[in-house]
């Protein structure tokens, strides 16, 4: 079957966060909001659902429980029972529930910078210390957390919030690290609370590892979060799910709602079962679209900004660009916002003082609109 991605959608006037923060001469390339019609399947289940007139509170029916714990083991080989998957409204509610329910207001969690903003300001609502655990730009487009430095920086944490696949970077980790990082864990007796979220966006023929499979010990100290709401692009749906295989764990993990994490989406829950169980073949295509569209945006900017620096994602829709070496005036999302009228995630969100130079693309779009993009900000760099 035949998807088209190419085909441009017109989001104005539909309530588009994505497409109504700028004005209407501004291309919005920021946040992480593809710009792709849903898979077909997912559609017709909605519209299906949409013709009972009842739209009440939703309970998670025992089928979705199961085909979430089906497509886990069949994409990551990873067994988990139905029972295991707590269904929330987002991740990052998911992420911020564990790290009250597992850590004291004064303890420390680590975290790998530059990392996006929910996470890099989690800790400080919880009164929790932030520890940054910096990646670093490796030539073959990879960025590596060292072992040794992994090892020494994690002392004292008691908790790790790994990002896997990594935003902005793209990075998806090895066996090998997730490995060392569970063995630290271990050492430190710290909780892994693991945002997996564009799991299912991975390149090359990489395939995702939940670091809670490697085995039955770390996935007792794990909280994984997931949804398919980036994968499939559904994330205004406002559903996503914890794995917790230790009852104990996922007891306290409920216990840490607070009345501020509330039911799913009734159209949520709808849609993410039919992307599990009937969107693969779209999905499949969808990765070797932007699979094309990560290469001709590292083609194009090597070709034609090499003022700029990018690391070729190993995974996501986003492209953390280097800016640095152009010396521009301004900062790079400011910059391109005024000149080029391409609207850029500002680096400054991804860290307080390190990252200023730096802005993240989006290329979950059309290859037109991609492209547009890329030639509005050449011809911005050009004027220089």
């Amino acid at each position: 079957m035949n998807f088209d991605f190419d085909k441009i959608i017109d989001r104005h006037g539909t309530g588009s966060n994505k497409w109504s923060r700028y004005p209407a001469d501004v291309l919005p390339m920021w946040v992480a909001d593809m710009d792709f019609a849903v898979a077909p399947a997912i559609a017709a289940t909605l519209c299906e659902r949409v013709k009972h007139p009842v739209y009440g509170y939703a309970t998670t029916q025992d089928s979705l429980r199961e085909q979430i714990a089906a497509t886990i083991k069949k994409r990551y080989n990873w067994t988990i029972h139905p029972t295991d998957i707590v269904l929330l409204p987002g991740v990052e509610p998911g992420f911020n529930m564990a790290m009250k329910a597992f850590l004291s207001p004064g303890e420390t969690i680590a975290v790998q910078t530059p990392i996006y903003r929910p996470i890099l300001r989690a800790p400080a609502h919880w009164g929790m210390k932030r520890r940054d655990l910096w990646l670093t730009p490796s030539s073959n487009g990879s960025w590596s957390l060292p072992q040794e430095r992994l090892s020494k920086q994690m002392m004292g944490c008691k908790a790790f919030l790994l990002c896997n696949p990594h935003n902005p970077t793209g990075k998806v980790y090895s066996r090998e690290e997730l490995s060392h990082i569970a063995t630290v864990c271990e050492r430190e007796d710290a909780t892994i609370i693991s945002d997996e979220i564009h799991c299912d966006l991975v390149f090359d023929g990489r395939t995702h590892i939940p670091i809670a499979s490697l085995s039955p010990e770390i996935s007792k100290r794990s909280i994984t979060l997931m949804a398919a709401s980036k994968a499939y692009n559904i994330a205004g749906l406002k559903t996503a799910f914890a794995i917790i295989t230790d009852p104990e764990c996922r007891a306290r993990f409920e216990n840490a709602r607070l009345g501020m994490v509330d039911s799913v989406n009734l159209f949520g829950l709808v849609a993410t079962e039919a992307a599990y169980s009937h969107g693969q073949a779209w999905l499949d295509a969808l990765r070797i679209y932007l699979q094309d569209n990560r290469d001709f945006l590292v083609r194009y900017i090597q070709e034609y900004i090499p003022g700029i620096t990018v690391h070729s994602p190993q995974s996501t829709f986003l492209a953390w660009l280097d800016c640095s070496r152009l010396k521009l005036p301004s900062g790079p999302q400011h910059y391109f916002l005024n000149t080029a009228k391409v609207a850029l995630s500002d680096g400054a969100e991804f860290h307080e003082t390190e990252t200023g130079q730096y802005a993240r693309l989006n290329f979950g779009c059309p290859r037109a609109t991609l492209a547009t993009a890329l030639d509005r900000i050449r011809q911005s760099v050009n004027t220089l």
